[in-house]
Formats: structure tokens, C-alpha cells, sequence
């Protein structure tokens, strides 16, 4: 890919992430221009519009003037989200079925560069949705899918980037999809109305040092933020309760029966923080084999656990290596044996590594 191919397809993903993520509100002419478009390529009549302020206020209203709201758990049972994803999915098959054999090293790097980060995107936001659909329910892709960003900025980095050629019958589909896109949130269709939800006013977001991968977080407030509210915290890409992140604390994280809330609580508050709070009995501390200059410590945790602190044998983004810590079986006495069983090996195995990340 040369480079002036490499910076429009830059280009592409970041205006597309910018939709994403975008905090401006909505452009309601745009947004219910371009969905009436998409009903009439479905063969209907446009529908009426009702806007909320955030995607829990509009699976709790009763669009005017409609039957008693069902309730989203019957989304999947819903005809018009099915109808809109065979439109889409009939689109992009038409679209892949273009690509010419010259094309197919551009189609393959615009995959890596452009929809797969926007596709981490996408999961990320959808973790919203969950928490607006009752805390995690099932949302069915047939839905999610057509209004996922990542294959837009995929189409419009091959209409671009390689040059591939679109219909006017495709064009004008695809950018009826695109100006929605642009345009509001989350969108819910019915034949006669569709609930269409303003952007979030607030939305913070870190990429993972792992992989990459852009995942919400914030350590000083909700991740999330709709003008009427609604909120959402995150700890590094995990859903949280508030007090995760305003009031963390040894008795709440004590209390918690969710094993990534409490990590999460922890991590926040600092392990050595936890464990003085806590009043953790030290076992016994070791120099790491895996990791020469820092040390292994094995601490009682609760009945049949103990919690094993090490430091992470891999650099952060800022320099400094992570302090965590691992729960191990309570029978452990040996921090080199508990550091061993968490990489599936013994204490002598473990004691000739020359440095585990």
C-alpha cells in the first residue's frame, strides 16, 4: 500500500471513527431524510419520528400515539430490523462480488486498517446499548450490525482507496446508510414510527497497550454520558458499578460477588492500597525469577484463596511496569509455586524462565 493509498485510508477511518464517537447532537433533518429514503427502498411509507434523549429513555417511552411498547427483548421478532439488514447484506454481497482480482491485496489491508479498528469501535459503544437493553441482554446483530460503522468506513475505503466502482442504485443506498450514520445515535424501526436516540454528550475512551484495541474508560467519572443522565462507567473496557470508580474501597470490594467488578476495584485503588485496607496477611515474598529485580508476594485473601502480587514483566505505554495481582489456590505457601501455576508450570519449571511478560 503506497503511502498517499495508506493516508486516505487514514483518513477514512478516522472521519469514521469521529461519527463514532461523536458528541454533537443530532442533525434531525439529515437523520430522518435519509431513514425515510431507507423505508422507501423497503417499499414503505416514511415513518413518524420520535426522538429521546438517550437510548434508556427510549426503550422506557411509549412512541406517541402507538400500541403499549413491547419491550426490546421482542426486538428479534420485530420485521423491520430484518428487512433493513437483508437490504444492507444484499448491498455489501454486491459490493464484494465487484471486487476485481487487482483489488483484492487493497480489500484485504483496507479489512486490517480501516474496519477492523472501526470494528473495535463499534463493540465498544454497543456495550452502552447492552446496558440500555437491562444490563447486558442478548441484542440481536441483525439489528446492531447494519447500524455498526465499520462496514461503512470499509464500502467507502473501497469506493476510494481501490477504486471500486458502485451503481448509482448502490450509491444511492449506501450513502442513505452513511448519512445516518452521521447524523444521530441508535435508531429503532417500526412499521409506522421509528425511536430514534440523540448522540451521548460525553463519551472517553483509552486504546488498549495490548493490541490496539479502543475500549471506553474513564477513572474520574462515567465513561458515558447522555444529556438527560443516563450514564455508563468503565473500567478499561469493563462495565462497572459507579462506586468502581468514585468510592472504591476494601468492605465494598469485599461485599462484590462479580470477580471483574472486584478486580476492577482493586486495580483502581492500587493493590498495596487494597491489601493494607483490607488487612491481608503476608505468607511469604520471593525474588520473581521471571522478572529479576522485582518480587513475588503470596497474601491470605478470604477462605481457600490466596492472592499472589507480582509486577508485570512487560513496559507500560508510560514507561512503568503494572503492580497486579492473581488469585491462586489457597493451599499455596510458595509465591514461586503459585507465580509456576498460573503459567501451568511447577516452581522449578517456573524458576528457569528467563523473563515471562
Amino acid at each position: 500500500m503506497s503511502d498517499p493509498v495508506q493516508r486516505e485510508a487514514a483518513r477514512i477511518r478516522s472521519e469514521w471513527l469521529g461519527h463514532a464517537l461523536s458528541t454533537r447532537p443530532a442533525d434531525r433533518p439529515a437523520a430522518e431524510a435519509a431513514i425515510s429514503g431507507l423505508y422507501r427502498l423497503i417499499g414503505l411509507d416514511p415513518p413518524r419520528f420520535h426522538w429521546t434523549s438517550s437510548p434508556v429513555t427510549a426503550l422506557a417511552t411509549v412512541p406517541p400515539g402507538t400500541r403499549r411498547w413491547e419491550g426490546i427483548e421482542l426486538l428479534a421478532d420485530w420485521p423491520l430490523p430484518h428487512r433493513f439488514a437483508a437490504l444492507m447484506a444484499t448491498l455489501c454481497r454486491q459490493l464484494d462480488d465487484q471486487v476485481e482480482h487487482s483489488q483484492r491485496a487493497l480489500e484485504y489491508l483496507i479489512r486490517f486498517r480501516v474496519r477492523s479498528p472501526l470494528s473495535h469501535a463499534s463493540r465498544a459503544l454497543l456495550m452502552a446499548l447492552r446496558a440500555a437493553h437491562d444490563h447486558g441482554s442478548h441484542i440481536p446483530p441483525v439489528w446492531s450490525g447494519t447500524q455498526c460503522v465499520a462496514w461503512l468506513g470499509h464500502y467507502e475505503a473501497l469506493r476510494h482507496v481501490a477504486r471500486l466502482a458502485f451503481t448509482p442504485e448502490q450509491a444511492r443506498q449506501f450513502d442513505l446508510w452513511a448519512a445516518v450514520a452521521r447524523s444521530c445515535g441508535w435508531w429503532w424501526p417500526r412499521e409506522d414510527v421509528c425511536v430514534v436516540s440523540e448522540r451521548p454528550a460525553e463519551v472517553h475512551t483509552e486504546v488498549s497497550g495490548d493490541d490496539g484495541e479502543l475500549r471506553l474508560h474513564r477513572a474520574d467519572g462515567p465513561a458515558l454520558r447522555y444529556a438527560d443522565g443516563w450514564d455508563l462507567y468503565a473500567w478499561h473496557g469493563t462495565q462497572v458499578p459507579a462506586w468502581v470508580v468514585t468510592d472504591p474501597c476494601a468492605r465494598r470490594i469485599e461485599r462484590e460477588a462479580n470477580v471483574e467488578v472486584r478486580r476492577c476495584a482493586i486495580e483502581h485503588i492500587g493493590w498495596p492500597a487494597y491489601i493494607d485496607q483490607a488487612g491481608l496477611r503476608l505468607v511469604a515474598s520471593a525474588p520473581d525469577p521471571g522478572n529479576p529485580g522485582s518480587e513475588l508476594q503470596l497474601y491470605d485473601m478470604r477462605k481457600e484463596t490466596k492472592v499472589l502480587l507480582a509486577v508485570n514483566g512487560s513496559v507500560e505505554r508510560d514507561g512503568r511496569r503494572r503492580r497486579y495481582g492473581l488469585t491462586v489456590p489457597g493451599f499455596f505457601s510458595d509465591p514461586i509455586a503459585a507465580a509456576g501455576w498460573t503459567y501451568g508450570l511447577s516452581a522449578e519449571q517456573y524458576s528457569l524462565l528467563s523473563r515471562r511478560t
